[in-house]
């Protein structure tokens, strides 16, 4: 994206000229730009740094939406960690979570006594967060919480809060940074909705 227009709050808008990433999809407007994104991951790996600071600490990524941000999360960790991934499928080509959680991967790490960090790309429905939550806690571990790049605060289904959110989401479909549709669009360094 060469640059990105502001509405009069400062808000990140539309794109100013066309994102060749998008192959010609047009962009609704940036949610999140690129240095928003940036600075808000320095503040939760601070934060993550305060909340663990000597004991075993396992992030665990949910794959896939949450890779980019999980890859400049840890980094900004200033304490020993572990990482590992979890695979969980919930939309397929929708845009609408189906609400069927189908478990692809399971961690390899042994999670027992444990601090877990479980790090999402997007909270919404909850109902894959529930699933997943339940499977970790049979796991043991010493502690479990959930660190969430977006938020969107419509789970009325989802039984365990985020102990760390770096934005509250529009209730639009998201797409960049991690987030897909149909596996495109995950590599853009920004959060935007599609039109």
């Amino acid at each position: 994206m060469n640059a990105t227009t502001t509405d009069p709050r400062g808000t990140p808008a539309t794109p100013a000229s066309p994102d060749p990433r998008l192959d010609g999809r047009p962009l609704k407007r940036v949610a999140f730009d690129a240095e928003q994104i940036a600075a808000r991951v320095r503040e939760l790996g601070a934060e993550i740094t305060a909340a663990y600071p000597d004991e075993n600490l396992l992030v665990l990524g949910l794959l896939k939406g949450s890779f980019i941000f999980l890859s400049d999360l840890v980094r900004q960790i200033n304490r020993p960690l572990q990482v590992d991934f979890l695979v969980a499928s919930s939309y397929g080509d929708a845009t609408v979570s189906s609400g069927v959680v189908r478990l692809v991967y399971d961690p390899e790490t042994v999670l027992e006594g444990k601090h877990i960090l479980l790090v999402e790309d997007i909270v919404d429905s909850g109902r894959t967060l529930n699933r997943l939550m339940d499977l970790l806690r049979e796991r043991r571990p010493k502690s479990l919480e959930i660190c969430a790049l977006l938020h969107k605060h419509i789970a009325t289904e989802l039984r365990y809060p985020a102990k760390f959110v770096g934005f509250d989401a529009p209730h639009e479909f998201l797409v960049g940074y991690g987030l897909d549709h149909a596996e495109d669009f995950r590599h853009l360094p920004y959060i935007a909705s599609l039109q």
